[in-house]
């Protein structure tokens, strides 16, 4: 037995339960705390599930990453977004306009099918897909397309208590008054993790309660 172990370890067909180390190429997130939690950061290519409310900050916490995958000069691809993204504020996060391309599909099935050849062209970096549901086969075809095109595909979705997908990493975001609440679901090549906060008062104050403005309503009301 224990050969047969030190040779599946040699071809590199063993995970250590207690290994920490992710098993993809990370790419930072742009917040040390959340690298930490991640073992480095975002998968630069595979499956990425964030179950998220709309509108809570969650494109907002990917602008850091998607500034990185494309600044290779490959493309960033947006696929029926619920709404259209503000120019202004992917300028500022160092998101190039003449490499962003936004698909506006009439159906889920056609939405899969842009993702799908968007993945495996190899000019694209990144693809963001909002699509309501996902079923095992066809988050298997996008694995396999993300992996021959060496991208990364964003599947963001509503919260599900549903089948769990074969994705390198899922997140479920809730929104928090000091930015986010995060969850790891799964994690490939370690282990789903409690939740934690991720403070964005420093990139987004606008968007986040301070504690004067939480007390506000309490005062004027006694």
């Amino acid at each position: 037995m224990s050969a047969l172990l030190e040779q599946l370890a040699r071809r590199q067909l063993l995970w250590h339960g207690n290994s920490q180390q992710a098993a993809y190429q990370a790419v930072s997130s742009g917040s040390p705390e959340l690298d930490q939690q991640l073992a480095g950061g975002f998968p630069a290519s595979g499956l990425i599930e964030l179950q998220t409310q709309l509108g809570i900050g969650e494109l907002r916490l990917l602008l850091p990453y998607l500034q990185q995958q494309h600044s290779s000069g490959r493309l960033l691809v947006l696929i029926s977004p619920p709404a259209m993204p503000c120019a202004d504020m992917l300028c500022a996060a160092g998101i190039t306009l003449s490499q962003l391309v936004i698909v506006t599909a009439k159906t889920g099935k056609e939405a899969l099918w842009a993702a799908e050849q968007c993945l495996q062209s190899g000019c694209c970096a990144s693809v963001l897909l909002w699509q309501a549901g996902l079923k095992l086969a066809q988050a298997r075809r996008l694995q396999l397309a993300a992996e021959q095109g060496a991208a990364s595909l964003v599947l963001l979705r509503r919260p599900s208590a549903g089948l769990s997908l074969p994705v390198n990493l899922s997140l479920e975001l809730k929104p928090h008054r000091q930015g986010l609440q995060l969850s790891v679901h799964k994690r490939k090549g370690g282990w789903p993790g409690s939740a934690f906060v991720l403070d964005m008062q420093s990139r987004w104050p606008a968007l986040c309660f301070t504690a004067d403005a939480a007390e506000l309503p309490q005062r004027k009301a006694g």
